[in-house]
Order: structure tokens, then sequence, then C-alpha cells
């Protein structure tokens, strides 16, 4: 099985403000990370793919709390590149996101960007059909909803996942046609109220 992981919340997510590669969790991205990694802690992870994001970083570190599961940190995993964006509100600039409309803007071209998400997602395949195991990716939310839309077989019955919710966990068949067998799971994060 693949499993395709968007990071834990940050206080820019939860503020809904565009924000920049250096941002780290908030203490309750950090305790959706630790939830994830109870999760799959009985799943057998062979390898751990994450984006070079410190926020995608620490979410991978959560799911091989004992350091005994490789992660492999690469850039080729990041967010599409926002930074003409940085610090502004959702709001006023979410329309940008995911398409070409952003182009005109300090951000990573659309076709780059498609490109990018094509290329990682080989990597990905090669990595999984490499290891007699489950392995995991940890990403973003725009590179989440690039890969389903262009790269994944959605659900039987089901249109292809448009938005990833922080620490959300899809599984994904890890050959051909790379079926969605879980689209957005959150169920590790029932109690979440709890936490906060």
């Amino acid at each position: 099985m693949i499993y395709l992981i968007r990071h834990g919340q940050t206080e820019g997510n939860a503020a809904r403000v565009v924000q920049t590669p250096d941002t780290p969790l908030s203490d309750h991205g950090q305790w959706q990370a630790r939830q994830l990694g109870a999760r799959l802690a009985s799943v057998g992870l062979r390898r751990i793919l994450s984006s070079d994001y410190h926020r995608a970083c620490q979410t991978a570190a959560a799911l091989s709390p004992t350091g005994d599961i490789p992660i492999d940190s690469l850039a080729i995993l990041r967010e599409r590149g926002l930074s003409g964006l940085a610090g502004r509100p959702y709001e006023d600039v979410e329309h940008f996101f995911y398409g070409p409309a952003c182009d005109a803007t300090d951000c990573e071209p659309w076709v780059e960007f498609r490109t990018r998400v094509a290329s990682l997602w080989t990597h990905v395949t090669e990595v999984a059909s490499e290891h007699d195991g489950p392995v995991a990716v940890v990403t973003h939310g725009l590179v989440c909803r690039a890969l389903a839309e262009f790269h994944l077989q959605p659900t039987p019955g089901e249109a292809p996942l448009d938005w990833f919710v922080n620490a959300s966990l899809t599984e994904i068949e890890p050959r051909p046609p790379w079926t969605v067998r879980l689209a957005g799971c959150t169920a590790h994060l029932e109690d979440e109220r709890q936490s906060q």
C-alpha cells in the first residue's frame, strides 16, 4: 500500500494564511502527526518519502518515532511554490493556488508544477515497487490534489478528492492503475477537539 499524507496543521493553516517553507507544525499539528504515527504503527511501513519543508519533515518523523524506518527528505515533494502570495489571507488568493492563474505572480508556473508532480509520482511508484511493504508519502495539499486528479484512479463510484485536510490519510493500491482505496481519511483525528 502507498499511504499519501498531508502534513499536520501549522499556525498558518489555522489562520488561513499563505505560509513560507520553513513554517513548523503547531502544537496541534504535532498532536495530529502523533495520531497518524499511532494509526500506521502496525502496518509495517518500509520507507517514508517526505517533502523537505519543516512541517512535512516533522510529520514524517512522527511516523517513525524510534527512527527505525528510513525517511527520504526530497525537494520534489514540496508544495507548489507560492512565494509571491506568502503572508496573504486565503480568502484573497485561494483562487490562484491551483491552476495557471497565479503564473503572473512570483509563483511556480502551473506547467512546471504539473511536470514536477508527474516526476515525483514516478519516483514514488518506483520506490514502492522496490519495497516489499507499505510506503508513506508526506507532502502538501496542492500536491495531493494534483496527484488525485492526474495520477490516481478514484475509488469506484467516486470523483477524485479535491481537498485534503491536514494530517489526512489516503490509501492507494501499490500497482497500476493506482486505485484509491480510502481518500482523505481523518478517523485517527476523531477526538481532535479534546486535543485543542
